[in-house]
């Protein structure tokens, strides 16, 4: 599991360019990523519960240091990449002691944390409640996935760029410095989580560059045995935008996926995002939104 690395906004028009996309993947090992799924198929409801089992109530990270454990009916992860409540199984006679509970446990670790509410979750009004609790709701997000095998594994790119897989400190930097063009801000924690998972077989990162530019970068994380690959980033230079550029990204990190054996693709789109991502055929599953709780002034506890 991932902080907010949010999907858009990026190229919003999907359109392609002049040159083609040179780089391809052959498996030649063996599946990692898991089955399908019997009875999920395309049936919308089918793979939104397939979704809430796999990477949400069982979600397991093996990284160093991060931690997810079931409390009751609330599925947390604690760790340096991201410290928040993957899922939850609440109703109105349990939600405020639940929410109570847990940010105390955050509360008492120092640090920040996200409920990661999504509009199937119950109570129905669950976001009020976390509202009144003290935490703060930021974009809502549209949850689409796409089987593999149904996406279009070739794009075009504008003539004179390419794309090329982030392997050193070096091109992490050039990842920090798209984010910041493209969204305005970076983040010191997402640029440190990127360090870590440097190297990482389950994380793959990619630059476009325009000769030795880079004008958007991305990251796909592999969930082995879930069958599902999740897309974050995607970011594209104002200046590069319009171009084919995150189209061109989500096929190359789709037959990476495949090449791997996952049958899935998940995306927590923007608005700017969710076009391109339905025309290349992802489904709206549902929406979801980043509830945050600031970690505790020093010396204190928050309120």
């Amino acid at each position: 599991m991932a902080p907010k690395d949010p999907t858009g906004p990026t190229d919003p028009s999907g359109r392609t360019g002049t040159s083609t996309v040179t780089s391809t993947v052959t498996s030649t090992g063996t599946s990692t990523g898991g089955g399908t799924g019997t009875g999920a198929g395309n049936d919308p409801a089918a793979l939104l519960a397939l979704f809430d089992r796999r990477l949400r109530r069982d979600a397991v990270d093996d990284t160093p240091g991060n931690r997810i454990e079931r409390i009751g009916h609330v599925v947390r992860q604690t760790g340096p990449d991201w410290n928040g409540i993957l899922w939850s199984e609440l109703d109105e006679t349990t939600a405020d002691a639940a929410i109570a509970a847990e940010a105390a446990h955050f509360a008492a670790l120092g640090v920040a944390a996200e409920w990661k509410l999504y509009s199937h979750d119950r109570p129905a009004d669950l976001g009020d409640r976390l509202l009144a609790a003290g935490f703060v709701p930021e974009d809502e997000e549209t949850l689409m996935v796409a089987a593999v095998a149904e996406l279009p594994l070739g794009a075009v790119l504008p003539e004179g760029v390419r794309l090329t897989d982030v392997t050193d400190p070096e091109g992490v930097a050039s990842m920090d410095r798209v984010h910041r063009a493209a969204f305005g801000h970076s983040s010191d924690g997402m640029r440190e989580q990127l360090l870590r998972q440097l190297g990482q077989d389950t994380t793959v990162m990619t630059l476009a560059l325009a000769g030795d530019v880079p004008v958007c970068a991305a990251r796909m994380d592999l969930h082995p045995g879930t069958g599902f690959a999740s897309l974050w980033g995607g970011g594209t230079h104002p200046d590069w935008r319009g171009r084919g550029i995150y189209r061109a990204l989500v096929a190359h990190r789709a037959r990476t996926a495949a090449a791997r054996g996952y049958h899935w693709l998940q995306v927590d789109a923007g608005a700017q995002s969710r076009p391109i991502l339905e025309r290349l055929g992802f489904r709206a599953l549902a929406t979801t939104t980043p509830y945050l709780r600031p970690a505790p002034p020093a010396g204190g506890l928050p309120a």
